[in-house]
């Protein structure tokens, strides 16, 4: 069978475009503290992703110079960045508006910790919402061609991603198969998976469910403006071995004293899972050293925990890295 040159020609161009599409990977950027997502990006899936390129400094007087080095015109591009202080919510701020004024096509923001929790409601007349300025911050990125698209990992409170403005498109990720494959690894067969508090009692008991295992929660009373009371726990833990969940470990404070109820009530072993670990100065040792508590397993949403985990055996990783993965091919 004989092919005209004409045909010939037009197979050769729609080959071409095709492997120019084949090869137009998506470009991974990440603030500095987010580095080792954009490592595992790339590494885990080199067909698809491709390191952006950034060149950064610091001027004597503290202000950050950023120039992206890497080609944007009509790529698709994700950035990775979370809000673990002042300085790193900036950070993904001016790198996003960077991307976009550079010309990418569609930009995907991924926010593993979005921090802001202690202030997403106002309690007091003339207090102000900082998870809500934060948000409208964030929503004021300009948009790509294609539209900003915001992926954050199990919020603290679910309502904070309404609101973000703008169209901004959201996604909510949870963590639920890491959660579940970490308390199944610390419990064995038979535990029981418990709650810091009756707050997170729902979440625990769906969590329990699917466990095939029994819940437990603890009840508070509040003594005071800023303390509360532990006065109960609703299961029998005498003997057995407990596995406690929360979304986010912070100083640990709470957490001690809901594991000294469990530890009293009889619990022969305890462990902790939890989503973000954000563990300020400290707050590792004072978990560690209070003997209280076997293990802690935590993903590395928030940088502080992959820096823990680095440190001692206390604390362990379980990445969100093939969840985040997922979200981005999946869209």
């Amino acid at each position: 069978m004989r092919i005209s040159l004409e045909t010939q020609r037009g197979f050769s161009f729609y080959q071409k475009n095709m492997n120019e599409q084949i090869k137009e990977q998506i470009l991974v950027f990440s603030t500095q503290k987010y580095a080792y997502f954009r490592e595992a990006f790339v590494e885990k899936e080199k067909a698809i992703f491709e390191k952006g390129k950034l060149e950064h400094k610091v001027f004597p007087d503290g202000e950050s110079y950023y120039r992206i080095l890497s080609k944007l015109q009509s790529r698709e591009a994700v950035l990775i960045g979370g809000t673990v202080s002042e300085n790193d919510t900036m950070e993904l701020y001016d790198l996003a508006s960077g991307l976009v004024d550079e010309g990418v096509k569609k930009l995907t923001i991924i926010i593993p910790f979005y921090g802001y929790s202690t202030m997403e409601r106002t309690v007091k007349s003339g207090e102000i919402v900082t998870a809500k300025t934060r948000a409208r911050l964030l929503s004021a990125i300009p948009q790509s061609y294609s539209g900003n698209r915001i992926v954050m990992v199990d919020l603290h409170v679910s309502g904070l991603q309404y609101y973000f403005e703008r169209g901004v498109h959201t996604v909510h990720l949870y963590a639920k198969p890491l959660i579940l494959e970490a308390a199944r690894k610390l419990g064995g067969k038979d535990f029981v998976l418990a709650s810091a508090d009756a707050g997170r009692a729902k979440w625990v008991e769906s969590l329990a469910f699917d466990l095939g295992v029994d819940a437990a929660f603890v009840y508070k009373r509040r003594s005071s403006g800023s303390d509360t009371e532990i006065t109960g726990i609703n299961a029998d833990v005498n003997g057995k071995k407990v596995v406690l969940y929360d979304d986010m470990i912070r100083t640990g404070g709470s957490l001690i004293n809901a594991v000294k109820v469990y530890k009293e009530a009889g619990a022969k072993e305890i462990y902790v899972v939890a989503t973000h670990g954000v563990f300020p100065n400290g707050s590792v040792e004072r978990l560690e050293n209070s003997k209280l508590i076997e293990k802690i397993i935590v993903t590395d949403t928030h940088s502080n925990a992959k820096e823990a985990a680095q440190k001692t055996d206390f604390i362990e990783i379980s990445s969100i890295s093939d969840l985040l993965i997922d979200a981005v091919t999946s869209f």
